[in-house]
C-alpha cells in the first residue's frame, strides 16, 4: 500500500517533516543514562530513547503483567518494557531486528537484576511458542529506513506491522493479550484495520498529546484481545 498517495497530501508533508526533525535529533543524541519507572537504563545513540510519552506503555506493562505470564516484547529497543515485565513475570522474551538493540537490552536487564531472553528476530521469524502477553511498540512511519537508527521509527509500507498482525494469533495463548502503543504521526487507521482483520478488539488504556512545530500528535496505548 502506498501511504503517501492514500493519505491526505498535507498530512504526509507534516509527518515527513516531523519525522525528519526527530531523525536529525536522534543522530545527534549522545549515549544517555535515564531513570525511568524505577529502573536505570543506558541507551546508546542509535537506540530508541525514552520519550515524554513512553510511560503510557510502561505503566500499562506494570499493571497488566502477571507472575505466571509468558511475555514477549516485540521490538524491544533498550529492553525497557521487557525489563518492566521481568520484575513480575518469570519468563520474558525480548526480540528486535537491530542486533545493537539486542545487546543493549541484555546489558540493561543485567543492570536492573532481571532475567530476559533477548535475541534477534525479524518480527516472529525467530520466535517460537505462545505467549500470554505480547508488548508491541511498532515504528510509526511507513518510510524505508535509511540506517539502523531508523529501524525503530520506520517500517517500509508497514511490512513488519502487517506481518505481526498476520501471525500474532498463532503466538497467543488462550488467555493472550496485547499491549500496543501508537500515535497519529503514523497511519493509525491502518493499525486498527490490521488489528480488526486479525480478529482483535481494542480497548484504549491511556492517551496523551504532544505539540511540536505547531502540530499536536495524539498517542494511545491499546489493550487488544481476541474478538
Amino acid at each position: 500500500m502506498d501511504h503517501d498517495t492514500r493519505l491526505p497530501a498535507d498530512y504526509v508533508t507534516r509527518v515527513r517533516a516531523w519525522h525528519e526533525h526527530a531523525y536529525q535529533e536522534s543522530r545527534a543524541r549522545p549515549d544517555t543514562t535515564v531513570d525511568y519507572l524505577g529502573r536505570t537504563l543506558v541507551i546508546p545513540n542509535g537506540i530508541q530513547p525514552i520519550t515524554p510519552v513512553s510511560h503510557l506503555l510502561g505503566d500499562a506493562v506494570l499493571t497488566e503483567v502477571r507472575p505466571d505470564d509468558r511475555v514477549l516484547d516485540m521490538g524491544t529497543g533498550s529492553g525497557v518494557n521487557a525489563i518492566l515485565a521481568a520484575a513480575t513475570a518469570h519468563h520474558v522474551t525480548a526480540v528486535d531486528l537491530n542486533p545493537h538493540a539486542v545487546t543493549t537490552a541484555r546489558a540493561n536487564a543485567e543492570r536492573n537484576n532481571v532475567t530476559i531472553d533477548a535475541h534477534h528476530s525479524d518480527v516472529f521469524s525467530h520466535v517460537t511458542g505462545q505467549y500470554d502477553l505480547i508488548v508491541f511498540d511498532p515504528p510509526f512511519r511507513w518510510f524505508a529506513p535509511r540506517d539502523t537508527t531508523e529501524l525503530a521509527t520506520t517500517d517500509h509500507g508497514y511490512r513488519a506491522m502487517n506481518t505481526f498482525f498476520a501471525q500474532v494469533d498463532t503466538h497467543l495463548t488462550a488467555r493472550g493479550r496485547l499491549l500496543i502503543f501508537f500515535g497519529t504521526s503514523g497511519d493509525l487507521d491502518h493499525l486498527h484495520t490490521q488489528a480488526t482483520a486479525a480478529g482483535l478488539t481494542s480497548e484504549t488504556l491511556a492517551t496523551a498529546h504532544h505539540t511540536r512545530d505547531g502540530w499536536t500528535v495524539d498517542y494511545f496505548t491499546y489493550r487488544m484481545t481476541r474478538a
